[in-house]
């Protein structure tokens, strides 16, 4: 998510809006179909750009829970949201400390990227809200953003500024890193360099790590070691303002940007663009297959079938 956009909501959404609900059934007159003949063997035939859901604040994070439903996040709003496709919107958890990206670890557990918070959680079974880590040498951090888990239960986690502008503390680090958080609880900057790392996902058998780097338009691959750090840092792929990721079974690459979500091969050719009414800040992979990519985009929750199914975590 860019900081002026976020910084623009954030400012002319001052109150909190009645929580609402809504059928299953799609919203009329809101079907866009996937423009580009590049995804023949990506996109389900015949399938089209589904809104689900609308009239958020700006919305982040997706993620499946294996109960059946979807989570995500309204920054502005200060939510944490619950789409079931029988029962439609509610609030899964509020306030949210600013939310961003929304992961799930083998238990279970919901972990989130919280902006107000500078911190990466974790809910408890019992609904407590638990902190992994917020500092680093001391120092807070800026504004986590989203994460994913590595082969041994490492969390690896962005954490750029974008969050900063709303809160009373400023900066305490001088750069905008890429974490490791081993199980055990030792953190480790793996990688200071970027101007606005955002978006981050590994290759199916994680030993590719993607993570984007907004302000520059790219997407960087990293070889993840054995010890879980990184090596042979490269560009992966140019995409107009990257944001969220994820990668399919096949090792394609989702990443969201300016006109939708922009897909590439393993390789980092890109094979097209899968076109949204709304420009998308986050993608996950959901349903029973994991086959329907949801796009979490500004104001409104999209879906599209797809023949790939996700990765799962």
């Amino acid at each position: 998510m860019k900081i002026t956009l976020f910084a623009l909501l954030f400012c002319t959404i001052l109150i909190a809006v009645p929580v609402f609900r809504q059928s299953s059934s799609l919203v009329s007159g809101q079907v866009q179909p996937a423009t580009t003949p590049d995804l023949p063997n990506v996109i389900a035939p015949g399938a089209k750009v589904e809104k689900v859901a609308g009239d958020f604040g700006f919305i982040e994070g997706p993620v499946w829970r294996k109960e059946g439903y979807l989570l995500f996040t309204d920054i502005p709003r200060n939510r944490i949201m619950k789409w079931h496709p029988k029962d439609g919107v509610s609030v899964f958890r509020e306030p949210s400390e600013q939310a961003n990206g929304l992961a799930v670890d083998a238990k279970g557990r919901l972990l989130a990227c919280e902006h107000k918070g500078r911190r990466v959680s974790r809910t408890e079974a019992d609904g407590k809200v638990t902190t992994l880590v917020d500092k680093f040498e001391g120092k807070r951090l800026n504004s986590p953003n989203d994460l994913a888990f590595g082969r041994d239960g490492s969390i690896y986690f962005t954490d750029p500024p974008y969050g900063l502008p709303q809160q009373k503390e400023g900066k305490e680090l001088d750069f905008n890193g890429v974490y490791r958080l081993t199980p055990k609880g030792e953190l480790t900057a793996l990688v200071k360099d970027f101007e606005g790392p955002n978006g981050i996902a590994f290759s199916p058998d994680r030993k590719t790590l993607y993570v984007a780097d907004s302000p520059k338009g790219h997407v960087r691959a990293f070889d993840v070691k054995a010890d879980g750090t990184l090596a042979n840092g490269r560009v992966f792929a140019e995409v107009r303002g990257p944001d969220g990721m994820k990668v399919d079974v096949k090792g394609n690459v989702y990443s969201t940007g300016v006109g939708g979500v922009w897909v590439f091969d393993k390789a980092g050719k890109k094979l097209g663009v899968i076109a949204t009414s709304e420009t998308p800040a986050n993608c996950g992979f959901g349903d029973a297959d994991f086959k329907t990519l949801y796009m979490t985009a500004r104001t409104g929750l999209y879906r599209i079938r797809l023949q790939v199914a996700g990765a799962k975590p």
